[in-house]
């Protein structure tokens, strides 16, 4: 059974320990290898094995489905750069403690998610909450990267402190060339934090860094950070 509605047509097909997680999962693999626009809630139901009607029992909309996806790709990171911001970390630990998360989670998701990002629909008012949780999250990025060059004496430039922010979104780019065939080694997430520090001038030594890091991460995260290669799976 699915939980709500019919039973299904088909047996479990998807991963997940409920109807509205292989909903999604379903979801995630269809938007972002056939597109949004050619993925009806039709198709994703046939995906999953239940009747459509059984899908609006979870999702009422498409958008919806989409929603929960993209909320899922900023919710957590906002949670952690939030606590991040609040340790009593130097700003470079902090920085690429942000980085270094951030670019895990991204590596490491199933599905390329943030390659969504650019959708026209999200435009709409319907996805209003999503960014502004996104504008959020840049706005922590900032403000550390703002503090980390207080701390290293770095000339500001303008724009200088979205790069960190920045940096850790090619890894949404480097996913998609990645599953456009190219096989070149890509960065992994620990890479792209030490990039986000030395791009707000860092000149030393990143290993003293990235150690304090991943202690602050599983004190605020309450996991150890295992940094994922961009090319993996």
């Amino acid at each position: 059974m699915t939980g709500a509605g019919r039973p299904r047509l088909s047996t479990k097909k998807r991963p997940g320990d409920t109807a509205r997680e292989e909903i999604l999962d379903a979801s995630a693999e269809l938007f972002t290898t056939r597109g949004f626009t050619n993925t009806s809630t039709r198709v994703i139901a046939e995906a999953v094995g239940l009747r459509q009607a059984s899908l609006y029992h979870h999702f009422a909309t498409k958008d919806d489905i989409l929603d929960a996806l993209l909320s899922g790709t900023v919710d957590e990171p906002l949670a952690v750069a939030q606590r991040i911001r609040d340790s009593r970390a130097d700003p470079a630990t902090q920085m690429y403690a942000l980085a270094y998360f951030d670019a895990g989670q991204l590596g490491a998701s199933t599905w390329n998610l943030g390659a969504l990002y650019l959708l026209p629909e999200l435009r709409s008012e319907r996805f209003e909450t999503f960014r502004d949780h996104r504008y959020r999250l840049m706005r922590l990025y900032a403000a550390i990267a703002s503090d980390t060059l207080v701390q290293l004496g770095s000339e500001r430039r303008p724009g200088t402190e979205d790069l960190p922010f920045r940096l850790v979104e090619t890894v949404v780019n480097a996913r998609a060339d990645v599953e456009n065939g190219r096989h070149d080694p890509t960065a992994d997430a620990a890479g792209i934090a030490a990039a986000a520090v030395r791009v707000l001038g860092w000149t030393g030594d990143l290993e003293p860094v990235h150690e304090d890091a991943e202690t602050l991460l599983e004190a605020v995260a309450g996991i150890a950070v295992d940094a994922q290669p961009l090319d993996r799976p």
